[in-house]
């Protein structure tokens, strides 16, 4: 049994990193009971397009928790960060859920000023492959940057690093 919180929280681009990574998000139903997904982040992954890259298996994953009403954001939280990322990090502090999945750097940051834990999609993949889900982390990466998902390179080192 996955260890840590069974709630999360995610943004836009760890969604469609994770569907094109593994071809789909059940790597997040394996690990998480409940993945929340704020309005505002939903309605970014239909402003891409119903052809762009991870729009599909968001939208085939029923199981989703998507939230129907908008985030009632801080003024903080409304300028510091797109809708996408302030919508997470309010969800989760208004519904006290304490664990997010945002990739952004920013995003990252005033999560963690927030109080708020946080993950993101190279997290996600590297607690699935710890607890026994088949992922390569090496594809994984390749996958997310042959769609242009970008990835520093401290990230891809780390992750690297957690295959041995």
């Amino acid at each position: 049994m996955p260890d840590g919180p069974r709630t999360i929280v995610t943004n836009t681009t760890p969604l469609i990193a994770l569907a094109v990574a593994t071809d789909g998000l059940e790597i997040l139903r394996t690990l998480y009971d409940r993945v929340i997904v704020p309005l505002e982040v939903a309605e970014e992954i239909h402003a891409i397009g119903t052809n762009a890259p991870g729009v599909k298996a968001f939208d085939d994953a029923t199981w989703l928790e998507r939230l129907d009403k908008p985030a009632v954001l801080t003024p903080y939280l409304r300028n510091s960060l797109d809708r996408g990322e302030a919508s997470v990090i309010q969800n989760a502090l208004d519904l006290q859920i304490p664990l997010v999945c945002i990739d952004e750097s920013v995003g990252r940051r005033v999560a963690r000023l927030s109080g708020v834990t946080l993950t993101g999609s190279i997290g996600v993949l590297i607690k699935a492959r710890n607890l026994g889900y088949p992922v390569s982390i090496p594809q994984a990466i390749e996958r997310m940057r042959e769609h242009g998902i970008w990835l520093s390179a401290e990230v891809v080192r780390y992750a690297l690093a957690q295959q041995a």
